[in-house]
């Protein structure tokens, strides 16, 4: 399927925090996408993206032409130690009816060429493993596997692997 023609991709506002939040909470509760297992709050949320702008990076969302938040890509810092400060760890979630319609594609887009303009040097994406979608999303941005972790997490009573993505921007 094709993305839908009227899509805005701009910087998170503080009204988007209610819609990213069910976004995400879906995520939480019926995928092992993330590791989190207890839902969060437009608070938690909040917090999440005044941490994040406050360190100068990056947080976009998609938005409809009725102004609906399809789905939001960031960077967060990838370690807090100041030699890191030129490298990033990259996220995307669409809301489960915008997946597979190329709309991931144009938040990252966006998202690198702010990273690029930044001058962020290295982006890093961590994936549950299977997850082929994803995959291929960060393989679309010349990411390349660089680490597997074997059974890191646990959820829904299941041993996940997590592997790692890399770009040099």
């Amino acid at each position: 399927m094709k993305l839908e023609a009227k899509v805005m991709i701009r910087a998170v506002k503080e009204q988007d925090v209610s819609s990213i939040c069910t976004i995400y909470n879906h995520f939480i509760e019926n995928t092992v996408v993330t590791f989190e297992e207890e839902v969060v709050t437009a608070s938690d949320i909040l917090k999440r993206i005044t941490k994040i702008t406050a360190d100068d990076l990056p947080w976009f969302v998609a938005e409809d032409e009725s102004g609906n938040i399809m789905g939001y890509a960031y960077a967060t810092k990838w370690r807090d130690r100041f030699s890191y400060r030129f490298s990033v760890e990259v996220t995307v979630y669409l809301s489960p009816e915008h997946t597979s319609k190329g709309l991931g594609t144009k938040l990252y887009q966006v998202l690198f060429e702010e990273l690029k303009r930044i001058k962020i040097h290295s982006a890093i994406g961590g994936i549950t493993i299977p997850n082929e979608a994803s995959i291929a999303l960060h393989e679309k941005f010349g990411m390349v596997k660089v680490a597997h972790f074997k059974e890191v997490g646990l959820k829904f009573d299941r041993w996940l692997d997590v592997g790692y993505w890399q770009v040099t921007l």
